[in-house]
Parts: structure tokens; sequence; C-alpha cells
């Protein structure tokens, strides 16, 4: 139980610390471009992937740094966390990415309660979701079964990448996409828009998890190892 609730408190950190990143960095560089979208989209990738890369390298060690219920459920599909703890690391994650978007309306001095009115709706929107998902889980997948020491320099850049080549700007989490349904700042989606992009994220990342465990088949023993040997670090 101990051990739960450390890895509880990783992910409802990292996930806090995630959407400050987004939301925040929406904010900063809106307040700083002049109008110019493309400036603001550019700050806002940058610093959203650069965030990931740290935190995953921080809180990977002792929970996985999924920070992301997709990432969850897929890694409890393929035998990672149990079932029976994953719906504790999804509600940490849905609590952390709320009180990192109140974090961020705080620092910037915005309102703390703020509903989305940005719309972010059509079959564009959520086929760039299921492309963004399942781009993100191929990278996750791949590089933890053959590269694990690239894990999250590669999933930083893929996000940051991801912003630019997707219409919707790639969400690719369905906390990231709850929580943004509550900032009606530069990166939030309206609250109605929020079900058809996790319906997408989730198909995305079922598609790329049948996809890697053909391509990139798991090594049990050795994926086991490797979690035990996690877990036994202070």
């Amino acid at each position: 139980m101990t051990d739960l609730r450390r890895r509880l408190a990783a992910e409802g950190v990292g996930t806090a610390l995630l959407l400050t990143a987004i939301v925040g960095s929406g904010i900063m560089g809106e307040r700083l471009a002049g109008g110019n979208v493309a400036i603001a989209l550019l700050a806002n990738a940058i610093a959203t992937g650069s965030a990931l890369v740290a935190l995953i390298m921080t809180f990977g060690p002792v929970s996985g740094a999924h920070f992301n219920p997709a990432v969850t459920l897929a890694d409890a599909w393929q035998g990672g966390v149990s079932w029976r703890e994953a719906p504790a690391y999804i509600a940490a994650q849905l609590g952390g990415g709320v009180a990192g978007v109140l974090l961020a309306h705080l620092m910037f001095g915005e309102t703390l309660w703020q509903p989305s009115a940005h719309p972010r709706a059509g079959a564009a929107q959520l086929l760039s979701e299921f492309v963004a998902t399942f781009g993100l889980l191929a990278v996750i997948w791949g590089c933890s079964r053959q590269r694990i020491e690239s894990l999250p320099t590669a999933v930083g850049l893929y996000i940051t990448g991801a912003y630019w080549f997707t219409a919707s700007t790639s969400f690719a989490n369905p906390a990231v996409t709850i929580a943004r349904t509550l900032t009606n700042t530069f990166a939030g989606i309206r609250p109605g828009d929020a079900p058809g992009f996790i319906g997408a994220q989730l198909a995305g990342a079922l598609m790329a998890t049948l996809l890697l465990r053909w391509l990139v088949p798991a090594r049990p023993a050795e994926a086991a190892a490797a979690v035990v040997s996690r877990r036994k670090e202070p």
C-alpha cells in the first residue's frame, strides 16, 4: 500500500505539472505573441515537450510516469500496472490535471474557474486525436521494448512535433482533455467536444498497442525484471 501511495502521488503531481506547463505556456505565449498564433503555438509546443521530458525522467522510476489514462489502460492490458490499481492511477491523473489547470490560472492571475468556449469539433479534429494518440503509444511501446533509455526524450519530441502536424494540436490524453475543458485560455477545449476527443484517443491507443505487440513483441521476463528493479529503488 505504501508503494502504491508513492506511485499515485507521482502520477498526481506529474500530471499536475504537465497541465501547468500546457496551460501556463499557452497563456504566456498568447500574451507575448502580439496576436501571432503561430508563435504562441510554437512556445506552447516547446514548453510542453520540454516539461514532459523532465517529468518522465523524474517520475518514471517511481510510477512509470503515465500521466495519461490511455497509457495506463494500455499498460494494464499488457500486464504492467494491475487492473486493480489502474482506476487509482486514472483518478490521480484526473485530479492532478485539474489541479494543474487551477495552478496555472493562479500563477497568471486568471479567473480560477472558467469553462472553455474554444470549439474543437469535426471529423478532422477527431482523426487528429486518433493519429496523435496512436503515434504516442507507438513511441512508448517501441522505446520501452527496445531503447528504454531514450523514452523520455522520444515522447517529448513526439508531442512537440504532433502539436504541429495534427489539426487538434495533439491532446493525446483523456486526463489532459478533461482538464483543458476548465480553461478558456489558449489551450482550452469546449466541454461538449471532449467526449469525441477521448473516444478517438482510446481508439488510437488500442490500435497502436495491437500493432506494436505484433511489430515489437514484449519480452515478459525482461520487462518483469525491470519493473521489480525499478520498484526496489529508494
